[in-house]
């Protein structure tokens, strides 16, 4: 074989381990063990949250869940403010295959059951009057028509998740600095 017909072959041959290893790759996006949607998980009377062991259902305001992989049930969190500074956290580095937050354009605020949406699409509302589990929240919502007519109502501004930051969400306050108690 002279030096021509090598370096042909060679190039064909590399050209068809990639495309092998590509069609390899597309095929697998289809496979059964391949990690799928997960659906959110409804909260029951013995729901507790992840941070502070409260009781979902014992308190006003929007709920969240994380799920985490290699981990069967959610984290749940009772107030949107623990979720996000959970997820917007440096130290954050486990695995996450859907987190959820709750639609409260549908959801009662005062029991908030179901309504679950995608918390990375979310719109929210930051420095509203309405309160929840852990005093003032930041309200959840589907559509941004919602958000808007909540924060005329209640106060606030609309705020997708990516423009909100770390200090927006800051937990350093609470119980630990209430010279009230």
């Amino acid at each position: 074989m002279n030096r021509r017909n090598f370096k042909s072959s060679t190039s064909a041959l590399r050209t068809a381990v990639l495309c092998a290893v590509f069609a390899l790759g597309l095929g697998a996006c289809g496979r059964s063990d391949e990690a799928k949607a997960v659906a959110a998980a409804e909260i029951d009377a013995s729901s507790t949250c992840e941070l502070d062991g409260m009781l979902l259902a014992d308190y006003p305001g929007p709920k969240a869940q994380i799920h985490y992989a290699g981990q069967a049930a959610p984290s749940f969190f009772c107030d949107t403010v623990e979720l996000l500074n959970t997820l917007l956290a440096p130290e954050q580095v486990r695995a996450i295959k859907a987190v959820y937050v709750q639609d409260m354009g549908s959801a009662d605020w005062d029991q908030p059951r179901g309504f679950w949406i995608d918390a990375k699409s979310a719109i929210y509302v930051l420095g509203s009057t309405r309160q929840g589990s852990m005093g003032p929240t930041i309200a959840s919502f589907a559509k941004e028509s919602d958000a808007k007519a909540f924060a005329a109502k209640w106060g606030g501004k609309p705020l997708r998740f990516a423009e909100i930051t770390r200090d927006m969400v800051d937990l350093s306050g609470g119980a630990l600095h209430d010279s009230k108690m």
